[in-house]
């Protein structure tokens, strides 16, 4: 019997280490998973502006999609498939599409396009809830296959647990003005801030922050990294005590569960996908604690009851190797979207 077949279609840049994004170590993880349970997957990379393409980003889709065999199953990244309904509708009667949604944007394009695929993957049960309740698809089309992660060495905390790690772009809604002014109200306490992420995609904010930064007298214990490469933000991990996210919205949060793999507990907002992502033991524990979304003075007293309370730091971290012990790896995620492709031809 032939390997069954896949067209990958993603924004371009997967592999670009200056643009790390969860999606992008998503759809990169996909394919590998699937090649290695069999499938020949052939990746599409298209270049634009995603998710707000101009003409010859969208003529660049048309032209792709019209160059596949009749019959040929193809999983379009959502940051590219959302925005081009049309060309979706072009071939939904020739192509077999599916649709990998990372975070709903929500509009009438995305409903447009969703409605041609034969199966939507999402990567969190938030997503699938989103979607049901704003694209109005069959909830049998709607998978969930929530991000893997690799097994990693628990890190060796230190005794106040004050390295705290954040990771993601400087960008509005990641909240990184959230957790600065947080820091700001415990300047009395022991810590340091890492922030790992890319620091382009909003310049005059990453200019606010920094300036916020030395007006608070924290110039010192804050340090915005930028991008790093898989080694170099493993490294990162692993001399943490704390991850911490103050995002307004996130679709799961994959920086969680990766310092959970490392038994790290996590200070998040609850938005989103973050719950999921942290989780909870059998008898309700978190392996550290969720606040409200865009919610200062409860973050800081997240942190606040994280650096001072001995009792309490001990607790998160034992929940935390629990945790870690009960993470899906990435095997599993490819074999449930293979899994949802073959069910959906």
């Amino acid at each position: 019997m032939p390997s069954p077949s896949l067209h990958v279609v993603v924004p371009a840049g997967i592999d670009d280490p200056r643009r790390p994004s969860g999606g992008n170590v998503y759809d990169r993880r996909l394919c590998d998973g699937l090649v290695r349970l069999g499938w020949a997957v052939q990746l599409h990379q298209v270049e634009g502006a995603w998710p707000s393409p101009v003409g010859a980003d969208r003529r660049a889709v048309r032209d792709l999609l019209s160059g596949l065999p009749d019959r040929a199953r193809v999983l379009v990244d959502g940051l590219v498939g959302s925005t081009v309904p049309d060309e979706l509708t072009a071939h939904r009667d020739r192509l077999r599409l599916a649709a990998l949604v990372h975070l709903p944007l929500e509009d009438a394009d995305e409903r447009r396009a969703l409605a041609c695929a034969t199966t939507v993957v999402t990567t969190s049960s938030w997503t699938r809830e989103r979607l049901l309740s704003t694209a109005a698809l069959d909830p049998g089309r709607i998978l969930v296959a929530e991000p893997g992660v690799d097994p990693a060495e628990p890190t060796v905390p230190t005794a106040g647990g004050g390295r705290l790690l954040c990771v993601g772009p400087v960008t509005k809604t990641k909240g990184h003005d959230v957790l600065i002014e947080a820091l700001g109200q415990l300047a009395d306490d022991s810590w340091r801030l890492t922030c790992v992420g890319s620091l382009d995609r909003d310049p005059e904010l990453v200019s606010r922050l920094r300036a916020r930064v030395i007006g608070l007298g924290l110039g010192a214990r804050v340090d915005f990294r930028g991008p790093l490469g898989t080694a170099a933000l493993g490294a990162a991990y692993a001399v943490s005590d704390l991850v911490v996210l103050a995002s307004r919205r996130e679709s799961f949060g994959m920086v969680v569960t990766e310092g959970l793999a490392r038994g790290l507990p996590a200070v998040v907002s609850d938005v989103g996908g973050l719950p999921s992502a942290l989780g909870r033991l059998p008898d309700g524990r978190l392996p550290g604690a969720l606040v409200p979304g865009d919610d200062v003075s409860a973050l800081a007293q997240a942190l606040r009851r994280w650096l001072r309370d001995d009792e309490h730091r001990s607790a998160a971290r034992a929940a935390a190797g629990r945790r870690r012990a009960c993470l899906p790896d990435w095997s599993t995620t490819a074999e449930r979207v293979a899994e949802a492709l073959v069910e959906a031809a």
